[in-house]
């Protein structure tokens, strides 16, 4: 058992605990960010084990879901500078469609956001799908504001020019800033 700086006890108990709550969040992440189901599962499990590492420095529990997701993100980009992420991988899973809309329409999404350079991709999953606001998104990636609103604007246009306008909101406004 390791005790934080304000006396509390936190061990292997409170980090399982911890894991059961953010699984979900880092493994949609990972896979909006590599677009592989087992390799989403390695960066998740990866991220947790770089923060199971860490935990006894987290002083704030409330923080090692913003540690975990910063690592999480970190270490996709190393994953992207290594690797060919580009590349075609067969699969027999088709992804499930999530709305009533088109049945390609999540495939084509998939696809459009793999096409967006790492850390275009990491804005957009950050902006709008972990709902992060500007100067959250900046301090996970450890960026400037203006180069998340920057980064925003240059995926989206791209997004624009591969499904269209009506699939990519119209003003950045909309989102909260």
């Amino acid at each position: 058992m390791v005790r934080v700086r304000d006396g509390s006890p936190r061990g292997d108990d409170d980090f399982a605990e911890f894991v059961h709550v953010a699984w979900p969040g880092l493994y949609r992440s990972a896979y909006l960010l590599l677009g592989d189901r087992g390799l989403a599962e390695d960066l998740a499990q990866t991220a947790l084990t770089k923060t199971y590492v860490a935990w006894a420095r987290i002083e704030d529990p409330g923080a090692a879901r913003a540690y975990a997701q910063r690592t999480l993100i970190n270490t996709a980009s190393s994953w992207f500078r290594r690797r060919s992420w580009r590349s075609e991988r067969p699969s027999d899973d088709l992804p499930e469609a999530s709305d009533g809309r088109h049945p390609g329409a999540r495939v084509e999404v998939m696809e459009a956001l793999a096409s967006l350079p790492p850390r275009q991709r990491a804005v957009v999953v950050l902006r709008y799908y972990e709902d992060l606001s500007v100067a959250e998104t900046a301090d996970a990636l450890g960026c400037s504001a203006g180069t998340v609103k920057s980064q925003t604007f240059e995926a989206f246009a791209k997004l624009r020019t591969l499904l269209g306008d009506a699939a990519v909101p119209e003003t950045l406004g909309a989102h909260r800033g």
